[in-house]
């Protein structure tokens, strides 16, 4: 990679080659202006002008030579300590060397910063991970203890088998579609990044794409014991239906892990929340659940924040609202949420103009 240290001489003097030049022609005009005088003073004292110029201009080079391979020694090892490379180099001494100093400073700065956010991205990946994998091991041992009960159930008597295996299979159907959820959300995780490459924008029906996700976590709801309605709306929007219904999922999957009694309703609503019937841009799915606190509202959207609800519960990675926000912004669409501790969240998305 680096250019060898007893090759300084040669690219000096070819980077000089001009100067030189230069030089040799100003000595020999010196003498061919005295020799065409004709007269020996005259000639002697041209001589002696060339002979001086001469003298000091090679020490001039001599000089420039040292300040040259001075520089080319700091350069090289400048180059050699790649990671801070702008560190190590030497001060400019002129105008262009300041100008491709601050260039070089400037690459070396934003390459620090991108490999910063790479390491950054990278622990956080490293950190939601091992909260998944910790997250979905509740659901894979309570499928394995539901199981070790039907087996166990095989033992008693028919009737009461069929009419206990049915629960607990259903249990068992509960708790693997969770698995899959988990599994999903860490899947859409990964290509966050890479999202824009799987999008295909064309106008959609949101309510048939709410209806979809509602269908899809059907078994969570008919299990949660809980009241739910939708009413009628219409709403149209270009958006990508599959990250879309991503979105729409962890809402309701929200709504359904923090909602113990009462109901989900999934209602159209003007641009202040408010419900409304009809052709509407707003969509807004409200729940009875334990709410947020007042100080958790402004940060439920950061990645990794679980809140106090998430602590307590031990429920919570803190990536699905996160995620939520970021797919809906991709989409340039706008997503907020409005709750009050111990009466319920409202998580409202807007498809026309984003709330201020």
């Amino acid at each position: 990679m680096g250019r060898k240290k007893n090759h300084i001489l040669l690219y000096y003097l070819k980077d000089r080659l001009i100067l030189f030049i230069c030089f040799l022609m100003i000595v020999l005009i010196f003498l061919a202006v005295a020799a065409l005088y004709g007269y020996e003073d005259s000639f002697m004292n041209m001589s002696y002008a060339a002979v001086l110029a001469l003298f000091f201009g090679v020490w001039g080079y001599i000089f420039d030579f040292w300040r040259y391979r001075t520089k080319c020694i700091k350069l090289q090892e400048a180059l050699d300590k790649r990671e801070e490379s702008d560190y190590y180099l030497p001060g400019p001494s002129g105008y262009i060397e300041m100008l491709y100093y601050d260039i070089v400073c400037a690459a070396g700065q934003e390459r620090r910063k991108l490999i910063t956010e790479l390491d950054e991205k990278k622990a956080d990946m490293a950190d939601y991970y091992t909260m998944w994998t910790h997250q979905i091991k509740t659901p894979i041992a309570a499928m394995r203890l539901l199981l070790q009960r039907m087996e166990a159930e095989r033992e008693k008597e028919k009737g009461v088998y069929r009419k206990q295996g049915k629960d607990t299979a259903k249990q068992a159907l509960e708790e693997l579609f969770k698995v899959e959820q988990y599994a999903e959300m860490a899947l859409h995780y990964a290509r966050l990044d890479s999202m824009s490459s799987d999008m295909i924008f064309k106008e959609y029906d949101v309510n048939a794409i709410i209806r979809k996700a509602v269908k899809k976590y059907a078994v969570l709801f008919i299990g949660s014991g809980l009241s739910f309605s939708m009413e009628n709306f219409e709403s149209k929007a270009v958006t990508d239906e599959k990250w879309l219904g991503f979105v729409i999922e962890q809402v309701l999957a929200n709504a359904l892990k923090y909602t113990h009694e009462g109901s989900i309703r999934i209602y159209g609503a003007d641009e202040e929340g408010k419900k409304c019937e009809g052709e509407v841009n707003h969509i807004v799915i409200e729940d009875t659940g334990i709410g947020i606190r007042e100080s958790d509202l402004p940060r439920i959207f950061e990645r990794g924040f679980t809140g106090y609800n998430g602590r307590i519960g031990k429920k919570s990675t803190g990536i699905g609202l996160y995620l939520c926000r970021q797919i809906m912004e991709r989409l340039s669409h706008a997503i907020w949420v409005e709750s009050k501790e111990g009466e319920g969240t409202k998580v409202i998305f807007g498809f026309g103009k984003e709330k201020e």
